[in-house]
């Protein structure tokens, strides 16, 4: 399975931050360290994967962003989905995201239909604090961002 994402960065007082989104629903609703995740999401059969990106950012956040979009290496997350990522400069309010929602059965075999976001809040990390936040798998993500993202030239 392929998915692509986002991942937003700004500076703050010289220092690089990036957007995390925490995964709703009750299966991740104690979990914190290692839980959070750039924005991202399936790539649909036959659509462009920045075009997804895209797509799940607004999707997932409420944000849509313009370019220019820096082109990330792909990485494999531990269940094997491998995620397509883009950088790019921008800023929002991470405390107004809006994200869609997924439906689950809830409690298990219930017979209950839920409704649960996508992404259940978001926030602006340092980068050692997003290491200890993201998904392992995507942590590389953050590396790479580290090394082709100037010093603290952002224009944010």
């Amino acid at each position: 399975m392929k998915s692509a994402g986002i991942l937003l960065y700004r500076f703050r007082a010289g220092a690089l931050e990036v957007l995390l989104g925490h995964p709703g629903g009750p299966f991740w609703t104690r979990k914190d360290a290692g839980a959070w995740s750039i924005p991202k999401g399936e790539i649909n059969e036959a659509e462009d994967p920045l075009v997804a990106a895209r797509r799940e950012l607004l999707e997932e956040t409420g944000v849509e962003v313009d370019g220019p979009f820096v082109a990330l290496t792909p990485v494999r997350q531990k269940g094997g989905k491998l995620v397509h990522a883009w950088a790019v400069e921008a800023d929002c309010d991470a405390d107004a995201i809006r994200s869609n929602l997924f439906a689950m059965e809830w409690p298990p075999k219930s017979g209950k239909l839920c409704q649960f976001p996508e992404i259940d809040r978001a926030g602006w990390f340092g980068m050692a604090e997003a290491r200890v936040k993201i998904l392992g798998g995507q942590a590389p993500l953050l590396d790479e961002l580290e090394r082709v993202v100037p010093k603290g030239n952002g224009t944010i």
